[in-house]
């Protein structure tokens, strides 16, 4: 019976992708790679001077502008190719790399990122991991198919008592419950 582990999301199969790894015997992480070949594009490239210099100079924001800013300074989402395969009470935690916030200026927007045991084989992507970052050196950065973009730490979790929750079924992949 298998445990914990990573395979090659199935359409993926003959692309020569990496299974994440860890660098040294003692390290938690498991290095993710890129699928592809991926431009991560600055977020200095977009509104965001514009929406800066309004807010330094004390102009109110209009709708318009939080829509525009909305459209575009946004994270991306990197593809590995890779799904995880755990525990029913595990997760799977997705962190930086200590090195991509300062040589590459790369960040998970949201500090961690969380795939839980029912994200494996869902139907809507067959549980394919991205990693979710944001560009903000003043250069877009080219991340090429086999970079390490991103680590995952595999981790038990605690119910709360009474906890009664969670009794739906995963019906689809990224950001599933879509809730607020």
């Amino acid at each position: 019976m298998k445990t914990r582990g990573f395979e090659i999301v199935s359409k993926y199969q003959d692309e020569d992708l990496t299974l994440p790894t860890r660098q040294t015997k003692q390290a938690a992480g498991y290095d993710f790679y890129a699928r592809e070949d991926f431009v991560l594009r600055s977020i200095w490239r977009y509104d965001f001077i514009r929406l800066f210099r309004l807010i330094k100079n004390e102009h109110p924001l209009t709708n318009k502008d939080f829509e525009r800013a909305k459209k575009v300074l946004k994270p991306y989402l990197v593809p590995t190719g890779i799904k995880a395969y755990m525990q029913p009470n595990e997760v799977l935690v997705l962190a930086n790399r200590s090195s991509s916030p300062l040589k590459h200026g790369l960040v998970l927007p949201n500090g961690i990122g969380v795939i839980d045991a029912d994200y494996y084989n869902n139907p809507a992507n067959e549980g394919e991991i991205f990693i979710q970052l944001l560009n903000f050196f003043p250069r877009d950065v080219v991340i090429k198919k086999g970079d390490r973009i991103g680590q995952g730490i595999f981790m038990p979790f605690l119910l709360a008592d009474g906890d009664e929750g969670g009794l739906a079924k995963r019906q689809s992949g990224f950001g599933s419950t879509d809730k607020a």
